[in-house]
């Protein structure tokens, strides 16, 4: 059995902030709050008592998940993309400029959109929590 793509998740600190940048900066719209907790929860994520507060938000069909644990976990530094483990959420715009340029200057970016060798255009963003998220012109 082959299994089929779901959502990303991405866990943050202070969901409504959160919420904010992925729906107000971004443009995705929020489909879904919901709060899980119980010991079937707590066993599945690995951690005894969990409370887990979601946001669902929609990016064109693809699902991203936001998640604030209750009890709150160690806080991780800022990871690099070539840092193993590393991870980011990437999410495809039409006008890679028009986009940088309707940024506020509170979020963070790598660097000004960059055309890369294959041809693709790409700009690199930290949301509030740290994480990476790509935009890139298709």
């Amino acid at each position: 059995m082959t299994p089929s793509a779901h959502h990303v998740g991405v866990t943050v600190a202070d969901l409504e902030r959160a919420v904010e940048f992925y729906r107000d900066v971004l443009g995705l719209e929020v489909v879904d709050r919901f709060t899980v907790s119980g010991e079937a929860f707590g066993a599945a994520v690995g951690v005894e008592g969990a409370t887990g507060n979601f946001v669902h938000l929609d990016a064109d069909g693809a699902r991203i998940e936001l998640i604030e644990y209750e009890p709150e976990g160690e806080e991780r530094a800022a990871s690099n993309v070539n840092q193993p483990g590393a991870t980011h959420v990437g999410l495809a715009v039409p006008d890679l400029d028009e986009f940088y340029e309707s940024l506020s200057e509170e979020v963070e970016s790598l660097s000004e959109p960059r055309t890369t060798e294959s041809g693709t255009r790409i700009l690199f963003v930290r949301d509030p929590e740290g994480a990476l998220v790509e935009l890139l012109e298709a």
